[in-house]
């Protein structure tokens, strides 16, 4: 009986071993297969990665290269050629040294030289109406647009403006159904919108980088460009030389800015003029007629209570200030309306046709809506009293 439980153990035992051993061949052979399914023989065609419902999975665009699509075959690099003159060194125009090295020593000094410049902008109709920046133009003899594909004209200026730095260029020859850039909305754009800044750096075309909308609304003056009257978007977007005039987009493609200004001192602070300032002077600019500035002539500062307080108080000041708050005038410019009129620097200008002011840049808001050769009333603190200026503004004029 004893015999019989052990053989019964041995043979239970040796059951279990063979089971175990045929499980694990089994197991080898599944892992093997498995192995083999995911691996692609060198010299065999990739396949499609699949979705989860097995249909072939592509890859996703994003949007700035679908931006890019849409609006970058409108986007032509600018090149200018002007003929300037050349001044010779005074020392050679001194009698004496023309008399004694003669007429040909001084003709090896080249009397004009040419300059070329490089710039960006876009087609806005099929006729070929390009906007750009005024300062990618100015004063050009020879203009010529380059398209991505390769297309190469010549160009004509319509108009310039540089109080705003826009210009309106048309293709030379009669062309049609060129690329359009789609214009957007810019009094629609919000902090934190994506900014796309497409141009040519360097004669690099269609140069594109990336930035969000840092600020809106950002005054000249603030920028360091006083001569100029814009409201800038601020962008860190980044601007390089040669994408002056070149289109700011949205996510969508859309033209929302012009590509102005960078500050030199900084790293990812760009400036670009607001698309809907553009269109409401291009066909101003198209006509070849002159964009109204008007203007008064002072330079200004904003005056507060408190700043004026500390500038009294300091021995070394040159002039006490009244301690109200409103727009010190710095200086009156000569031969301005300003000037004419009486205002004098010291003056606090407090309201202007009864509108309480309080920045230099509501005053030159209202005088830019006003027109020109209109009548504007300042309410100014002079000293002790209060009076009454009358200025009647005028056409600003580029003395560039």
């Amino acid at each position: 009986m004893r015999w019989f439980k052990l053989m019964r153990k041995l043979v239970t035992h040796l059951l279990a071993l063979v089971v175990g051993v045929m499980l694990a061949f089994s197991s080898l052979r599944v892992s093997s297969s498995q192995a083999v399914a995911l691996t692609t023989p060198p010299h065999a065609e990739p396949s499609f990665q699949l979705a989860q419902d097995g249909s072939p999975r592509q890859r996703r665009q994003s949007f700035v290269s679908s931006a890019i699509a849409r609006t970058g075959p409108a986007v032509v690099r600018i090149d200018t050629a002007t003929t300037v003159s050349t001044q010779l060194p005074s020392m050679l125009e001194d009698p004496f040294f023309r008399d004694f090295f003669g007429d040909r020593f001084l003709q090896r000094f080249p009397q004009e030289r040419r300059v070329e410049g490089q710039g960006s902008g876009f087609i806005i109709d099929q006729n070929g109406l390009i906007l750009t920046n005024a300062h990618v133009v100015s004063r050009a003899e020879e203009v010529s647009v380059t398209l991505p594909d390769g297309r190469e004209y010549d160009a004509t200026v319509l108009g310039t403006d540089p109080v705003t730095d826009l210009a309106v260029v048309k293709i030379a020859e009669a062309v049609s159904n060129l690329p359009v850039a789609p214009l957007g909305n810019s009094d629609a754009l919000e902090v934190g919108d994506w900014a796309i800044a497409v141009g040519s750096p360097g004669g690099l075309n269609n140069t594109v980088t990336l930035g969000i909308i840092s600020t809106l609304d950002r005054p000249s003056a603030q920028v360091g460009i006083p001569d100029k009257r814009l409201n800038f978007l601020q962008t860190d977007a980044a601007i390089n030389p040669g994408n002056s005039g070149g289109p700011l987009l949205n996510d969508r493609g859309e033209v929302i800015g012009i590509n102005t200004a960078i500050r030199r001192n900084a790293t990812g602070i760009g400036f670009a003029i607001p698309i809907n300032k553009a269109k409401d002077l291009k066909d101003t600019l198209a006509a070849g007629r002159e964009v109204p500035h008007p203007y008064v002539g002072i330079e200004m500062r904003d005056l507060t209570p408190d700043i004026a307080r500390r500038n009294n108080q300091d021995p070394n000041s040159s002039m006490r200030v009244p301690e109200v708050e409103g727009i010190f005038v710095w200086r009156v410019l000569p031969n301005t309306p300003a000037e004419t009129s009486g205002l004098r620097r010291g003056d606090v200008i407090l309201e202007i046709n009864g509108q309480r002011v309080k920045t230099g840049v509501e005053i030159q808001n209202i005088v830019e809506q006003s027109g020109i050769g209109k009548r504007l009333n300042f309410k100014v603190r002079r000293g002790e009293r209060t009076l009454t200026v009358t200025v009647t503004t005028a056409q600003l004029r580029d003395n560039g």
